[in-house]
């Protein structure tokens, strides 16, 4: 699933949310017979992988599971709300950049006292749950961004998509594919979490760094130069991922950046595709962001409780349930050992596994809840460099001045 932006309006109920752990009234007698998961997946039934997943977990651990699912979003404030009047469920799947948001509420056990262990995951996406050295929660699989390409479209342009190994080579590619009297390349660039997450393969793939926006001036002249040449329409300033799918679907575009969760679509668009990472500017696999979520143990007033939801936890997250769990959700797992038998079974996910290998989460490097607030002037310099509002250093510019 797209990681679903990380709201401002979210952030700023953080404040209405004290530290749980400091409001906790004294233990409760015992613990209880049926524990609640909240995960953001309301797509999945009860006779889904998924769910029979989670009631094989609460067996192990002698409990009833009354599972709760909501859309990506809702969950967010569903928790802060629930969190405030201590009634947070025993077990949370929330995405992974809203995880930093929950600690800073005191929403979230670490994983020190809540009985967890993500040693087995890949320190990349550990990343996103690590707040001032401390880690929340266990990841149950990523997603992250590649290139889908039309093998038809390159083929009758004379390209081959294993000469695609810079910006250079991609650039000379997409000139090949307009010459040939096909469209080039889509992608999402919409004003909103989306338009980031699309943006920022090749903002880090540059070189940039978030806390330094104008670093990444040659991905945002990158992108102006597409619609200016003719090999991106300027329907990008509006896309959103699944939009620009649609466009690639027609079997007009060469490439279309997107995510591990179209692969079912793409299965079913009536060509043959393939699938390349997005490359960085001068050469090797750019870091793409990561999206999935992290399975966390919110603060209960019974530590016997806490213990209890940490074994569910740790059970959703354990390489021999962590497998079925991620085939559900089309995502590449977190675990490396898991990651080996996705390819054995499946050798078109080589390429997802390089790209989450090299992926990183939107809130590492310690940003935190502060992410967001890069996020939203970043997007907002995109959108006005696209659509030639200013020109790509001043877009970013002004979009570091105007980060708090």
């Amino acid at each position: 699933m797209f990681p679903a932006p990380v709201s401002t309006r979210l952030l700023a109920a953080v404040g209405l949310v004290v530290s749980v752990a400091a409001c906790s009234s004294a233990p409760t007698a015992g613990t209880p017979d049926t524990f609640s998961v909240w995960d953001p997946y309301p797509q999945f039934t009860a006779e889904s992988e998924w769910v029979r997943t989670i009631e094989k977990c609460g067996a192990e651990a002698g409990v009833k599971i009354q599972r709760q699912a909501y859309d990506t979003t809702d969950l967010t404030s569903k928790v802060l709300l629930a969190a405030q009047q201590r009634t947070a469920p025993h077990v949370l799947v929330v995405d992974n950049p809203v995880v930093s948001t929950l600690v800073e509420a005191g929403v979230l056990k670490p994983n020190s006292e809540a009985g967890l262990d993500a040693g087995q995951v890949s320190p990349n996406l550990v990343a996103a749950g690590t707040v001032d050295g401390q880690t929340y929660g266990v990841p149950i699989g990523a997603n992250t961004l590649a290139l889908y390409y039309n093998k038809a479209v390159l083929a009758g342009a004379g390209v081959d998509p294993a000469s695609i190994k810079d910006w250079e080579s991609l650039n000379a590619a997409l000139a090949k594919v307009k010459a040939a009297g096909k469209k080039g390349i889509t992608f999402s660039a919409i004003g909103t979490e989306e338009g980031s997450f699309q943006f920022l393969p090749w903002f880090w793939g540059a070189g940039a760094s978030l806390t330094d926006l104008p670093s990444g001036k040659a991905a945002l002249e990158l992108w102006k130069s597409w619609l200016d040449n003719g090999y991106a329409p300027n329907s990008v300033v509006g896309n959103t991922q699944t939009t620009s799918w649609q466009e690639f679907a027609t079997g007009e575009y060469a490439f279309a950046e997107n995510g591990t969760w179209q692969l079912g679509n793409a299965k079913k668009a009536g060509f043959e595709y393939g699938v390349i990472p997005i490359p960085g500017r001068t050469g090797g696999t750019a870091p793409a962001p990561t999206g999935g979520e992290f399975v966390t143990v919110p603060v209960q007033d019974n530590k016997d409780t806490e213990a209890k939801a940490g074994r569910i936890a740790s059970c959703l997250t354990a390489p021999d349930k962590v497998l079925a769990a991620d085939t559900a959700l089309t995502y590449i797992s977190a675990v490396p050992s898991v990651q080996q038998q996705q390819v054995s079974a499946q050798p078109e996910l080589t390429v997802w596994v390089e790209a989450v290998k090299n992926a990183k989460g939107r809130t590492g490097d310690n940003l935190g809840t502060r992410y967001p607030r890069i996020s939203q002037p970043l997007w907002g310099a995109v959108q006005a460099a696209l659509t030639g509002a200013k020109a790509p250093e001043a877009a970013l510019r002004d979009a570091q001045a105007s980060v708090k």
